[in-house]
């Protein structure tokens, strides 16, 4: 499996180390906007091509599929040319931020028949596969799930502190994780609100949302999140059922009091991005729809666009 990575900053790196761990993968190609950059990380990993262009490339023969790991902005677009090139591709989360380009993504999918898979890593997550688990054994249902997703970004730059050359966004990037995996874990949602703080003047994004959502089941979600947090980092999720409560902090576990849970007999790998990779890789080669495909999350950019409409 011969595979072009594009976007090599801080995330396509994580995806880099996760594909060499997998058995039968080459990476063949680089794409990055800085040329540098690009031949850089080429060098690291070993791949033979790098390129500031993604259709340098879609145009090789010895690509079978593309990660996306570029901007928001971007990723429809690119998701559709890689498709239109015959090539499969996996698209970080977020899938698109519009409605309609990810419908364009989803139509482009169908037409061609290609594996088109979005990076929604809390499906992956040994930690909320766990849950999963628990759930379709029937040994656990959430009626509650209450999640924060807490950053310091009143600037624009990357998780390597770098400066950025789009701007992130909690809806459409951050609040589409837990969007997607409440409805994974609890079931369609019905119901969904948003709330916002001021925006930014010079980033033009709100850097603080509250959302409430409730599933078919009954199930509720309460979900924070935040640019102006000057604290613990990152997403962390409480799982409240009707058996157990869970906290999930990545590919950690623990229960309500805190006491830590043994997931590293879950799957292969205690690492949610390499599990993620491995998900893309053998869907292609078993000719079937992975978890988290294009079709699987689209209910999750419903939600995103509904709520948009609530804060226009």
């Amino acid at each position: 499996m011969r595979i072009a990575l594009a976007g090599a900053g801080a995330f396509g790196e994580k995806h880099l180390d996760g594909l060499q761990k997998i058995d039968g993968v080459e990476i063949v190609s680089i794409i990055s906007r800085r040329a540098e950059q690009a031949a850089a990380v080429a060098a690291k990993y070993g791949a033979k091509h790098s390129s500031t262009e993604l259709a340098d490339a879609l145009a090789r023969d010895d690509v079978d599929a593309v990660i996306l790991c570029t901007p928001t902005q971007m990723h429809a677009e690119q998701a559709i040319a890689c498709m239109d090139a015959g090539k499969h591709v996996q698209v970080e989360i977020p899938l698109a931020d519009s409605l309609a380009d990810a419908e364009a993504v989803l139509a482009k999918q169908q037409a061609t028949g290609l594996t088109c898979m979005v990076g929604h890593t809390r499906r992956f997550n040994p930690s909320h596969q766990f849950v999963h688990n628990r759930i379709k054994a029937g040994e656990f249902n959430v009626q509650q799930m209450d999640v924060q997703t807490y950053f310091f970004r009143r600037k624009n730059i990357n998780a390597k502190g770098e400066a950025r050359s789009w701007t992130d966004h909690l809806l459409w990037h951050h609040a589409a994780h837990t969007v997607d995996l409440f409805a994974y874990q609890a079931g369609p949602i019905v119901k969904a609100n948003a709330i916002q703080g001021p925006i930014h003047p010079e980033l033009g994004i709100a850097m603080d949302m509250s959302i409430q959502m409730q599933a078919e089941s009954g199930a509720i979600c309460t979900l924070s999140l935040s640019f102006n947090n000057n604290g613990p980092l990152g997403t962390f999720f409480r799982y409240i059922g009707d058996t157990d409560t869970y906290i999930a902090r990545y590919d950690d576990l623990v229960n309500g009091k805190e006491e830590p849970i043994d997931v590293s007999k879950v799957d292969v790998s205690m690492n949610g991005i390499e599990l993620q990779d491995r998900e893309f890789i053998a869907a292609i080669r078993e000719g079937r729809e992975p978890n988290s495909s294009v079709a699987q999350v689209l209910p999750c950019y419903r939600v995103l666009d509904a709520l948009e409409q609530q804060l226009k």
